[in-house]
């Protein structure tokens, strides 16, 4: 009898865990009403996700991709970031793009012309009802198209987003530029491989898959001239060589930075060796979180 009613006690223990397990694994999606558009976007229910939050990191996928398919690859930063009380949430673009800066892009988001901007607007006010979140920390991480939209909002919404990070992707080129920049200066984290075909670093035209063409980029150097002088950077930035973790991967990894008092942070990461892909030697997301972070504190 004793031994039953102990099995009994551990078996309702079990349910329990697997309770409150099911509870931190839940990945919520839901969606705003934007312009006539119901745009949606995924987040971990994480305990205490009703309390109050320091901020909000927005991770953008590629051109093509979605929300939920991206949470793997951002899982440690986002485990980091709940450390930092922020809530990281994944939006997905309008069937699978963004309407970035790209005036050739032949995606529905940009021929459409959908307000990308209502629709961050649009999540930072839903998020700010359920979690009083800090909106002077609002942050953007994105890879490819995503890391175009994450210009988009430096460009456009500078006094909405405190800090992004772009990852392999380059600024469109003049002439292929439909946005109109606030010329404000805000914290600007690139992360490009200089064998990267998909986004050259030397700049040219972007081709996705076989005949999807997205136009011209400006090259690397000149996408960090652009944000260091808008933040009124001149000479040259200063330069450490990260540690190689992973020799076997044919990457290494320069960092250049723009840092001064009063300024906002400007870095790139070139990785040497990269191609359109994530190197080994860092984890790109916590790289960025890390960016964010310094900004907060500074």
């Amino acid at each position: 009898m004793r031994n039953n009613r102990m099995i009994k006690v551990m078996f309702l223990f079990f349910l329990t865990l697997l309770g409150f397990s099911s509870v931190r694994a839940e990945v919520i999606s839901d969606s705003v009403l934007i312009e006539g558009h119901y745009r949606s976007f995924h987040y971990n229910n994480v305990p205490a996700a009703s309390v109050n939050r320091s901020g909000l990191i927005f991770v953008l996928h590629g051109s093509g991709g979605d929300g939920k398919r991206l949470m793997k690859a951002a899982a440690k930063m986002e485990q980091q970031a709940n450390a930092e009380n922020m809530l990281v949430i994944y939006p997905d673009g309008y069937k699978r793009y963004w309407n970035e800066c790209r005036k050739a892009s032949p995606a529905e988001a940009n021929v459409e012309n959908v307000n990308e901007q209502a629709f961050f607007e649009g999540m930072i006010q839903y998020f700010a009802k359920r979690c009083k979140i800090n909106r002077n920390h609002v942050f953007a991480v994105g890879t490819s198209g995503g890391g175009h939209m994450a210009y988009k909002l430096a460009l456009t919404m500078p006094r909405t987003f405190r800090a992004i990070t772009a990852i392999i992707a380059n600024l469109p080129d003049t002439t292929n530029l439909d946005c109109t920049p606030s010329g404000k200066a805000v914290p600007v984290m690139i992360v490009n491989g200089t064998l990267d075909k998909t986004n050259p670093y030397e700049g040219g035209v972007v081709v996705l898959g076989k005949n999807m063409t997205m136009g011209a980029v400006r090259s690397t150097d000149r996408t960090l001239a652009y944000w260091a002088e808008l933040a009124r950077y001149k000479g040259r930035p200063t330069q450490e060589n990260l540690p190689d973790t992973d020799p076997a991967d044919g990457k290494t990894i320069e960092r250049y930075t723009y840092k001064e008092k009063g300024k906002p942070e400007i870095v790139l990461l070139k990785v040497i060796g990269g191609k359109h892909d994530y190197p080994n030697d860092i984890d790109v997301h916590v790289e960025a979180l890390r960016f964010f972070m310094r900004q907060v504190i500074d």
